[in-house]
Order: C-alpha cells, then sequence, then structure tokens
C-alpha cells in the first residue's frame, strides 16, 4: 500500500501554497469521489491537503443580483437555500437527484465539477485507458459502453461526464472562480470542461494548485421557470442515462428565451445551442420542440451499445420542453 501523508490548512493562500509546492499533492474537500480513486490505485497522491476549514462554505449574494456558491459549499446546503430555490430551481433540482443524501451532506460543489468519469475502464488499472494512461488506447470504444458519450467524443475518450450540477450551470452560463500560484481567474463554464480530444487526461485547464473557490450563478431572470430532467436505470442514486435543464419564457404562445443543455450524453456538460437557436422566436409546440431536439442531436455519433441514447435524449428533450410549455400555461 503506498503511504499518504496528510495535513489540513486554514487559510486559502497556506492551501494553495502547500499543494503546488508538491506534485504529487491534491486538495481535500468531501472525499467522496477522491477516496474511492485512492482505494483502487487510479489515484496515487503521497499528501493529500485537507481544506474543509477554509472560509469558502457559503452562499452570497453578488451585486446585480447573482449568487455566489463557496466552493466548500456542501451540496445539501445549497439545494435548501432559499435563494437557490426561488432563482435557480433547476441548480437545487440537478443537486437533489446528483447524489443521495449521505453524499449531499459530505460532497462540495467544486468537488461535484471536479468528479473524474464513472468509467469502468478508467477505474481498472489492468484495462487501457487514455484518460488514466495516455497513449494506452480507449477499451470502450469497443467494450461495453451502454453508459458512455454520444456527443463531444473523439477518438481518443468516450467517457461521460457525471456532473448533474454542470448541466444545470452550463445553461446558466455560471462562471467559476479559481485562485491558483498565478493569481485569482474567473473561467466560463463552458470553458471550465474540456472535450477529450488528443488530450483526454485534461479535463479542466487549472494549473496544480490553483483551487476552486466558488461558483457564480449571474442573474438569469428566466431562470425561475426553470427544471432538471433526470432519466436514469433506476429510481435511487444512479448516474444519468439522459438529463435536460431546462429554462424558458414564453410570451404570446412563443418562445422569447431559452437556456438548454444536457447530461449523461457528452463528454462534457453539453449546452445544447443548435436547438436554442431552432427554438428561439419558435411557437411552444411539440412539433419546435421535435425539430429542436433532432437538430441537435444530428452531430451525435453511437457507439455500439449506446445507440439508444440518441432516441432517448430526443424524447427526454421534448418532454422536459412540453412540461416547461405547459407551466407556462401555453401547452
Amino acid at each position: 500500500m503506498r503511504p499518504v501523508s496528510y495535513s489540513r490548512v486554514a487559510d486559502v493562500g497556506t492551501a494553495i501554497g502547500t499543494v503546488a509546492a508538491d506534485p504529487d499533492s491534491a486538495f481535500l474537500a468531501g472525499g467522496t469521489t477522491q477516496v474511492d480513486l485512492l482505494r483502487i490505485y487510479v489515484a496515487q497522491p503521497r499528501r493529500l491537503v485537507d481544506i474543509n476549514d477554509l472560509p469558502l462554505n457559503r452562499v452570497e449574494e453578488l451585486p446585480g443580483g447573482g449568487l455566489r456558491l463557496g466552493g466548500l459549499a456542501r451540496m445539501s446546503d445549497v439545494a435548501e437555500e432559499p435563494a437557490v430555490l426561488r432563482r435557480y430551481p433547476m441548480v437545487a433540482e440537478a443537486l437533489l437527484l446528483g447524489a443521495s443524501p449521505q453524499l449531499r451532506n459530505m460532497a462540495t460543489v467544486a468537488g461535484n465539477l471536479m468528479q473524474r468519469v464513472r468509467c469502468s475502464y478508467f477505474r481498472d488499472t489492468e484495462t487501457a485507458c487514455n484518460k488514466r494512461a495516455p497513449g494506452t488506447g480507449c477499451s470502450a470504444l469497443d467494450g461495453i459502453n451502454r453508459g458512455h458519450a454520444v456527443l463531444g467524443t473523439s477518438e481518443c475518450c468516450i467517457a461521460t461526464h457525471p456532473s448533474d450540477l454542470g448541466v444545470a450551470l452550463v445553461a446558466l452560463d455560471a462562471v467559476v472562480q479559481t485562485e491558483g500560484p498565478a493569481g485569482p481567474r474567473s473561467i466560463p463554464i463552458d470553458d471550465f470542461f474540456l472535450l477529450p480530444g488528443q488530450t483526454p487526461e485534461r479535463e479542466h485547464p487549472l494549473t496544480h494548485g490553483e483551487l476552486v473557490t466558488g461558483i457564480d450563478l449571474p442573474p438569469v431572470p428566466v431562470a425561475a421557470t426553470s427544471r432538471y430532467v433526470k432519466i436514469r436505470d433506476r429510481e435511487s442514486y444512479e448516474f444519468a442515462l439522459v438529463s435536460v435543464a431546462v429554462a424558458m419564457s414564453v410570451v404570446g404562445g412563443r418562445i422569447a428565451e431559452i437556456r438548454l443543455a444536457l447530461g449523461g450524453v457528452a463528454t462534457k456538460p453539453w449546452r445544447a445551442r443548435a436547438a436554442e437557436r431552432v427554438l428561439e422566436g419558435a411557437p411552444a409546440t411539440t412539433d419546435s420542440f421535435t425539430r429542436a431536439a433532432e437538430t441537435e442531436l444530428a452531430q451525435a455519433v453511437p457507439h455500439g451499445m449506446n445507440a439508444f441514447k440518441i432516441e432517448l435524449a430526443r424524447r427526454t428533450m421534448v418532454r422536459a420542453l412540453a412540461e416547461m410549455a405547459e407551466r407556462e400555461g401555453t401547452a
């Protein structure tokens, strides 16, 4: 067994300095994913720096009407925050559907975004995986890939990003706040998740020692009429086969504003911009919803066992949009 040292820090500067000084170190927050990866030797840091004492666990108002979710805010606390429930219900729903109560009480919102893929080949050190061991190949391409991605894939990786929260944040154009050895940065959420391309081992643009300190939700009035729909194999805790985050306003029977993102089908939380373009100004009807879904999924590439996801995603998008339209009183 590989020995791992542990230390606990109380301020952001010390945390960043400690991890940045040692290339084999890592931050430790809720640990709900990281400890699992340590146990199976996928993650092998020699030092863990516990950051749970850092003052980054609050939900705060931002000038102009947005909210900042502290990076160490627990999923359960954010899901129950009145301002989140009132102004960003899709975020609360994504958090509640994203984990069991026990995990939500431990897991942080930053950790949720940083979690690694659930691909069984990534977690099996005896198999080829470009994400875990660059250049070894992707066993999922011709293997058991029922749960894998049909959007944003490459010949190097087809693993699906597991975050439910990330899907809602992409729909809202959230901004990730970080601090690292080079100072603070603001990273648009869609740039925070990287497509695999030829470098699937690089999932985020963060440098070593860079810490996610917060997530900014911009003032998005349409988000007050939003929801998160998740389709999974079982109703108890499970990752998405397909999920849809949607915020929509309808004026005079036509869609005045639309925010749409997909989960469970792509290598990153997927902003459905092609579908949004079809829907903007269109009648809020099933025909419009179907056309938008088919336009978005025209770029999908199936891989053996996961071909069903394309039709499932189409139906789920139409369902989510129709339910929003009915809530708006137009269906």
